[in-house]
This record gives C-alpha cells, sequence and structure tokens, in this order.
C-alpha cells in the first residue's frame, strides 16, 4: 500500500468521522430552526385570530346589538368572526387548522372532541399552563399543535352564558337552551387550537440537509485532490526519485548523476543528506580501490 492510498484512507476516515458528527449537530440545529419557524407561523396566525375578536367585539358587536336583540347574529360573536375568518385563509393555506373549540359550547360547531377534550381538560386542570405543544400524528401526517386556553375574564361574557333566562331571546331561539350556558369567570371553558403540517419543517430540514452534505463533499474532495497533487509533487516524486537513484546505485551504476531536491523542506535535507551520504560512498570505495 503506498503512502498516498494510506494518506487518502486517513482523509477520508476523518471525513467520514467529522461528517458525522457535524450532520448530527447541524441537523440538531435545523430541526429547532425549523420547529421555531412553525412557531413563528402559528404567531402569526393567533394575532390574526385576536385581531379579528377584538375587532368584531370593540367594533361589530356594537353596531348589531339592536339587531341581535330581535334576530341573533352570529357575526357578532367574536368566536364566529375569528374562524370564519380563517376558513377564508384555508382556501390558500388549506393544511393549516385553527380551531376555537369548548367542553359546552353555544355553537354546535365549536364541541371539543377527541384528543382536544383532553387537552382541554388538562389545561382546566393546570392553570398555570400557558400554552399546550405537542406533534400530532394523523391520517394525513403529522402535524405541530399548540394550544392556548380560553379563559372566561370579562364578565359580559357571562350575559350570554350564565343562564338560559339571562342570555338574549333571540340567542337562546338559534341555539336551544341546552349549550353554552353555565360559564364562570376565570374558568377555562375551552381552548384555541392551532395546527400547522409537520412536513413543513420537514421538508426544510432535508432541504438544508442535502445542501450541507453536498457543499461538505464538494469541499472535501476538492481538499484532498489539492492534497494530492501537492503530496505527490512535494514528496512521493522526490522520494521516489531518490528510490531510483540509490537502487541504481545499489546495482553497481556509478556514473548515475545525483538527483537535487531544491527545497528548503525536510524533503531538500534528505536529497542534500542522500547526495552527502553517496559522496562519502563513493569516496569509501575509491580507497579501498586504492589501498
Amino acid at each position: 500500500m503506498g503512502l498516498q492510498l494510506k494518506f487518502n484512507i486517513i482523509l477520508a476516515a476523518c471525513f467520514v468521522v467529522g461528517l458525522a458528527v457535524s450532520s448530527v449537530l447541524f441537523y440538531q440545529v435545523s430541526k429547532s430552526e425549523a420547529i421555531e419557524q412553525l412557531q413563528s407561523q402559528i404567531d402569526v396566525m393567533r394575532s390574526q385570530a385576536l385581531s379579528v375578536r377584538k375587532y368584531t367585539s370593540d367594533e361589530i358587536q356594537p353596531l348589531l346589538a339592536d339587531q341581535s336583540a330581535v334576530q341573533f347574529l352570529p357575526q357578532s360573536i367574536p368566536s364566529f368572526s375569528a374562524q370564519t375568518v380563517f376558513r377564508n385563509f384555508r382556501a390558500s393555506f388549506p393544511d393549516f387548522f385553527y380551531k376555537e373549540a369548548a367542553l359546552n359550547p353555544t355553537n354546535p360547531a365549536d364541541l371539543a372532541k377527541d384528543w382536544e377534550v383532553d387537552i382541554i381538560e388538562m389545561l382546566r386542570k393546570n392553570p398555570n399552563v400557558e400554552r399546550d405543544i405537542r406533534i400530532r400524528d394523523t391520517p394525513a401526517g403529522a402535524f405541530y399543535t399548540v394550544t392556548y386556553p380560553l379563559v372566561i375574564r370579562n364578565k359580559d361574557c357571562l350575559i350570554c352564558h350564565s343562564t338560559p333566562e339571562a342570555a338574549p331571546a333571540s340567542m337562546v331561539a338559534l341555539y336551544g337552551n341546552k349549550n353554552g350556558f353555565g360559564w364562570k369567570l376565570g374558568e377555562t371553558i375551552g381552548a384555541q387550537i392551532f395546527s400547522v403540517p409537520m412536513s413543513i419543517a420537514s421538508n426544510k430540514i432535508w432541504r438544508s440537509f442535502g445542501l450541507f452534505l453536498g457543499i461538505t463533499s464538494f469541499i472535501f474532495l476538492v481538499l484532498i485532490v489539492l492534497l494530492d497533487i501537492l503530496l505527490y509533487r512535494m514528496v512521493i516524486q522526490p522520494v521516489r526519485a531518490m528510490a531510483s537513484t540509490a537502487e541504481q546505485v545499489s546495482l553497481g551504476e556509478a556514473d548515475v548523476a545525483e538527483y537535487e531536491y531544491k527545497s528548503p523542506d525536510e524533503i531538500g535535507s534528505l536529497s542534500k543528506s542522500f547526495n552527502r551520504m553517496r559522496r562519502s560512498l563513493d569516496s569509501a570505495l575509491k580507497m579501498l580501490e586504492t589501498a
């Protein structure tokens, strides 16, 4: 096995080990950044939902108050408005989800189902939890889901949700007197649930990872080619020339020209030492011949 091959094997082994370690670190960093991006998207979605809720509560609800007394208009309810606006948003982003789920909602469409119930119950038992983050596996793929508790903080909400007798008659006529009542101030009655597909993060991670591997491998190949060229010209070629000269001299070819590698490095020093040794050997042989 030649010196150049040994050198390449050592370099390749170091590259593989280094690539493995750096790949693990790069993957973890990329995953963390991708998750942060998903969270950022959810933060934007939630800000939009809260803005729609506030606008509906501050601007739309007062305008429709008189009309709602005669005919209840769901459009005046912040939750209904926020979810309706988001349904329009989903026309462009069908894989994004937003729901305001409740255990005892006025609108049956807002009733919590399956895993939503478990999350809301957890938030009810842990009032200090500001949000719940989890990755859910579904038939449509994995989803990054963030849930925020819906807590009754405004006593005006109890006008519609304390008892059927206190609620607007038009609302009771539309939704009935069975659901959406008995809420209490400070109670967690439901949750805002946002979900975005993990495929967004996964695709970004693998694109970045593939780019990282490609660039790293290309740089390694360029380096190993350059190092091979330098190794051949600065080490292997002069050593082979000295070895060839030494072999010819050992076979009795005394008229072989000296090989001198002019360089201030170790190979140059070896070349000078080799030539001095040869001249000393020639002198010793001549002394023996004349003795």
